[in-house]
């Protein structure tokens, strides 16, 4: 009769044991490749990138660690993914809006930047050249200040255009890219400078005309009719000013630039004394 309990005992025992075994917690350990995000507003959308970041910890990286001539997740962990809310021209090439993993096949004078259409996948393991949507060539650049951790990050950030950089160790390497939304930006100022004369935004659309090089003489009658409906706004002064000057007209320019200090200082508003001075400085020269 003692042998049924001692067995059911035993039993019990193992069960309590095994409980105690699951309920230990694990210990919380840091990625040895942190991960990070950014995101870069750019044009009228944003560019997000999302990677984990591995450190050279006294390796050879690049023709070590990662050999030259094939393909490499570009980070650590998940392969790098990049995603475009608004199409981009990826050294150009033009890209659709999505997600995109980002694989690269570094070179000691030249590498490949690869966008491949499957963004979710671990390392490069499962990578397929037929799912690429496109493949650059790019000129990677010897740094002087050793980069440890494997960085990504914007420069040069225009609402035209922008330079994406990986670095790590002693490489970086640029990709360029461009915005790919004049025509839609365009076709909406149109559209709504056909609208009402008082709900029309004369400022954002001379402002973009001007900057981006686009037909002048519309920028000047934008400019001509914000005037008129607010003859003291030394900000029209400014962009009429600037956009006569743009034309060649330097007289016209400091004529109405010194129109826009005159209201400015009437309205003790340094910050446009300043920008029409600095147009009829620039128009002086």
């Amino acid at each position: 009769m003692k042998k049924p309990f001692l067995y059911l005992f035993a039993i019990m025992l193992a069960c309590c044991t095994s409980a105690r075994l699951f309920a230990q917690e694990t210990p919380r350990i840091p990625e040895a490749s942190s991960t990070q995000t950014i995101i870069q507003d750019f044009g009228l959308g944003k560019i997000t990138v999302t990677y984990s970041r591995p450190n050279v910890k006294g390796r050879k990286i690049f023709g070590g660690i990662n050999p030259y001539g094939e393909v490499w997740r570009t980070g650590a962990n998940a392969a790098t993914t990049i995603t475009f809310s608004e199409s981009v021209v990826f050294e150009g090439v033009k890209v659709a809006a999505g997600t995109y993993a980002l694989f690269s096949i570094p070179g000691e004078t030249e590498w490949t930047i690869i966008l491949n259409k499957t963004a979710k996948q671990w390392g490069a393991y499962s990578y397929k050249q037929e799912d690429d949507l496109l493949r650059v060539k790019v000129k990677p650049r010897s740094v002087d200040e050793k980069r440890e951790t494997c960085t990504m990050q914007f420069a040069n950030s225009t609402t035209k255009s922008t330079d994406f950089y990986i670095v790590w160790d002693h490489t970086a390497v640029p990709i360029h890219m461009q915005t790919d939304d004049d025509a839609q930006i365009t076709a909406n100022i149109e559209k709504l400078m056909l609208g009402e004369k008082a709900n029309r935004p004369y400022f954002n659309a001379m402002q973009y005309f001007y900057e981006n090089d686009k037909d002048l003489n519309k920028a000047m009658q934008w400019a001509l009719e914000a005037e008129k409906m607010e003859p003291n706004g030394p900000w029209y002064k400014l962009w009429k000013a600037r956009i006569q000057l743009k034309m060649g007209d330097k007289a016209k320019a400091i004529a109405t630039a010194q129109e826009g200090v005159k209201i400015a200082k009437a309205t003790n508003d340094d910050e446009y004394v300043r920008l029409n001075e600095a147009v009829i400085l620039q128009a002086k020269n």
